[in-house]
């Protein structure tokens, strides 16, 4: 495309207008705010794609080159060429690698909208210039200063003269001259050298200690002989009262004329730090699954029965957080990170009663139901997706209040991308290799170099938010070894068929020149994999799910019962041996074997679950691979013969036994004072403790009571009797607008453009002598004048320009084809909606002829 054929842009909104569709779809997906709603134009869209708040959140997504090429073009003159950037990037020496990286880094530019312009005329975007652009109050990261006049804009003519005489430039009749005189001395390389090599060498040491940032220093009302020999030539200007600077122009100079110290025009590589078969990192993985599953099932059942408390402000207490560790015999920022990932999987939330309590959800007993493979990929796919970070549990927010586990506070909405890149990252290594967490780091910190809260005078990254990428990339590579998406820190096979890496298309071409234009959706880190819809998502789970079933053990339907009142489960059981052995006993040890320990107790929970004691003989017996021990035979004899005896109902509470010579024993044991018994008959005691507190008291002391309803029938308590209503997930927190598809894309560039056309389309008024609408205004004709242009335009197949008022009262304008013009409306095609649609005519504001095709 040859500049003879098209001028020169004259504004971003000329640029946009001279990109094609592909072009045009590339900005807004790269920066999706700008379609949030939909431009009516494309002058609309410059205008959107130049505010603070856009321009901020593009630049948090350039990567360190793209961004130092901005930050050079922000010291750079306005407008600038090629050849000028190039200067500012690889210097005098023009670095080969810098050279060759520029192109693409330009063009990502480009494609966002931060740049524009020809290659001969290159312009950064005004607010973006604002951000970058060095100032007394915020330098520019490039470390340089203001230039020779941005300096020397309140020095006094006579002053600005004197400086050019003590360089040896002759005299003007103006100050304006004479600063571009001295401007044009400190950017010429060899007069400027001959001027340096006459400096003191302490006058050298000063420039060399400004040379890199910040240019500005101090100096007294009497300054020293190296500083006023720098200060007599201009070579430190005065900025206020005590303070130097030192110009723009000689920064460059003793630079060689790179912008910045380091440009880092190549990603920092992610080498494999060791490597191990991949069959072993996979069957590592795949043993972390289980444990994955068998800790959240865990969790789940120690809350069966209604699980701590909500705290007032949201969230679990320290100490039932400290509770639930030591249960899963786990630390407890590992705890945290289980009870989180339980929550947004939806398998347990509070259960809104005045009481209110954690406790499992329907969710839970459905997802117990589902295979082991599905059951992982669950959880694998919601702590992928999920914003909710565990990492953050035990700090404080920005008001200093305590951040706790299912609290509020927690979201990060960086987090699903910080950890989709990451795995990403291991994805591009061998199949079995691990990188270096530093190399991971230091790649992250380059692909995204500003990412995290601005302040809101420019773009430096607070301190708190800028480490805030490094912990979400540390605690991803931690909880991924801890979920099985990992092991032995190297990506397993199922782990990356959840992350797509099977979808990942063929590498695009780079640009090759400055001229060259980027193809569709080009701005990426190198190796990266596109983010998954909703449907590739199910899709990648239910593959990682079928890797992940053959490395899973095959559930056992059997145990090995011992004679010290114990069982042993050589692995892991089937869904209803595991149900029911987790009620008859109490889990003692865990690992590669599950030992179970029978305990009176334990036994009494099974029969107030409405087991008897025949039916316990009968499921040892049929699961059993050894004999059932006689001491086990016993215990169950013994604590069924006793279990019921006791019956517990209201009075408060009352406690009756047909064997009046056991409440006796009761009343006269001093264990039962707290539980303040009366005798109302031979056979009834009653008390004032709830029915609750009687049996717990009752238990204590050794007796097996159970609880009556009010028609006298045994209540039976069921292991999975508490549960909360039907709950949703918590939906985690967008990053900003999120990206649109092809389908939203297509239509809002159809949208834009029928808009613009709508906006600057040439028109001929119906009255020559009427002036011409304003831009943007809407054309008014009177209503006969409306309806006769109509009318002729259906008959002559003309496109005219209409302005319209909705119902909502909302205006517009519109380019149309009109069809038919018939009781009071007319229907006509719509080239802004690009469809056929029919209008009321008096919404219509008026109508005009459009000049030409």
């Amino acid at each position: 495309m040859s500049t003879e054929d098209h001028p020169a842009p004259r504004s971003l909104a000329e640029a946009l207008r001279g990109r094609d569709d592909t072009a045009l779809g590339a900005l807004l997906r790269s920066r999706p705010d700008l379609i949030t709603p939909v431009p009516t134009d494309l002058t609309q869209l410059a205008t959107r794609a130049g505010t603070r708040a856009s321009v901020v959140r593009a630049l948090e997504r350039l990567d360190r080159f793209a961004l130092q090429t901005a930050e050079a073009l922000a010291v750079a003159g306005d407008p600038a060429s090629y050849d000028e950037l190039l200067g500012l990037m690889a210097g005098d020496d023009r670095d080969p690698e810098v050279a060759a990286a520029l192109p693409a880094a330009l063009a990502a530019l480009r494609e966002q909208a931060l740049v524009w312009g020809a290659d001969d005329r290159l312009r950064l975007v005004r607010t973006a210039r604002e951000l970058l652009a060095p100032s007394p109050q915020h330098p520019s990261p490039t470390g340089l200063g203001p230039s020779v006049r941005e300096a020397t804009a309140g020095m006094s003519p006579g002053r600005i003269q004197e400086i050019v005489a003590a360089v040896g430039l002759p005299s003007t009749h103006d100050s304006v001259s004479a600063v571009q005189a001295l401007a044009a001395l400190f950017t010429h390389r060899r007069k400027m050298a001959r001027l340096l090599a006459a400096a003191p060498a302490e006058s050298r040491e000063v420039l060399e200690r400004l040379m890199w940032g910040p240019p500005y220093g101090q100096v007294t009302h009497d300054p020293a002989a190296r500083l006023r020999w720098l200060l007599d030539r201009g070579l430190l200007l005065p900025t206020a009262p005590g303070t130097v600077v030192l110009p723009r122009e000689v920064a460059l100079h003793l630079r060689a004329g790179r912008a910045h110290r380091a440009p880092e025009p190549v990603p920092p590589a992610v080498p494999a730090a060791s490597a191990h078969r991949p069959q072993v990192v996979d069957a590592t993985a795949a043993g972390q699954a289980y444990t994955a599953l068998a800790t959240v099932e865990e969790l789940l059942t120690d809350w069966n029965e209604g699980g701590p408390p909500v705290l007032r402000a949201g969230g679990l207490s320290v100490r039932d957080l400290k509770r639930t560790a030591v249960a899963l015999d786990l630390p407890e920022p590992v705890a945290a990170f289980w009870v989180e990932l339980a929550y947004a999987a939806g398998l347990l939330a509070s259960d809104g009663e005045a009481d209110e309590r954690y406790a499992a959800t329907p969710a839970y007993d459905e997802w117990l139901e589902r295979p082991a493979p599905e059951r992982w990929a669950l959880l694998a796919q919601t702590w992928l997706t999920a914003t909710r970070t565990s990492g953050l549990v035990g700090g404080r927010d920005a008001k200093e209040r305590a951040l706790s586990a299912l609290g509020p506070g927690l979201d990060r909405s960086a987090a699903p991308e910080v950890r989709h890149r990451v795995l990403a990252l291991l994805a591009a290594l061998p199949e079995g290799a691990a990188p270096d967490p530093e190399a991971v780091l230091a790649r992250l910190r380059w692909e995204r170099p500003l990412r995290g809260a601005q302040s809101t005078q420019g773009t430096q990254p607070s301190r708190p938010e800028e480490d805030l990428r490094a912990r979400l990339a540390r605690w991803t590579l931690a909880e991924a070894e801890l979920l099985g998406v990992t092991g032995r820190g190297a990506l397993s096979a199922h782990g990356r068929a959840l992350l797509g890496a099977h979808t990942e298309k063929a590498p695009r071409a780079e640009p090759r020149g400055p001229g060259d234009k980027l193809p569709f959706h080009h701005h990426r880190a190198p190796g990266a994999l596109e983010p998954l819809s909703p449907a590739e998502q199910a899709v990648a789970a239910a593959a990682a799910a079928r890797l992940l079933a053959p490395l899973l053990p095959e559930p056992l339907d059997h145990v090995l019962l011992q004679a010290d009142l114990t069982a042993v489960a050589p692995g892991p059981l089937q869904r209803p041996l595991a149900a029911v052995l987790g009620v008859l006993a109490d889990v003692e040890s865990k690992g590669g074997a599950t030992v179970y320990r029978f305990s009176p107790a334990s036994v009494r929970r099974a029969l107030d679950a409405g087991r008897t004691a025949a039916d316990l003989h009968a499921f040892l017996a049929a699961h059993a691979r050894t004999p059932v021990p006689q001491p086990l035979t016993y215990l169950i004899d013994d604590v069924a013969r006793r279990h019921g005896r006791l019956r517990v109902g209201a009075a408060s509470a009352y406690l009756r036994c047909d064997d009046d010579t056991v409440l006796n024993e009761i009343l006269a044991d001093k264990r039962a004072a707290p539980l303040r018994l009366r005798l109302l008959a031979p056979t009834v005691l009653a008390s004032r403790a709830e029915p609750a507190a009687l049996l717990d008291g009752l238990r204590a002391m050794g007796y097996a009571p159970a609880a009556e309803s009010a028609d006298g029938d045994v209540l039976i308590t069921r292991a999975d009797a508490r549960r909360t209503p039907p709950r949703t997930p918590p939906e985690p927190v967008p990053d900003g607008p999120p990206m649109p598809d092809a389908t939203l894309l297509s239509a809002a560039i159809r949208a834009i453009r029928a808009g613009d056309l709508a906006s600057t389309a040439p028109r001929r008024p119906a009255d020559p002598a009427a002036p011409r609408p304003a831009p943007g205004e809407l054309p008014r004709t009177s209503s006969a004048e409306t309806l006769a242009t109509m009318q002729a335009a259906v008959l002559t197949g003309e496109t005219l320009w209409i302005g319209y008022v909705n119902a909502e009262g909302a205006a517009s304008q519109r380019v149309i084809a009109p069809v038919r013009v018939e009781g009071g409306f007319v229907t006509a095609y719509d080239h802004t909606a690009d469809e056929v649609r029919t209008y009321p005519l008096h919404r219509i504001t008026g109508v005009a002829e459009l000049a030409g095709d």
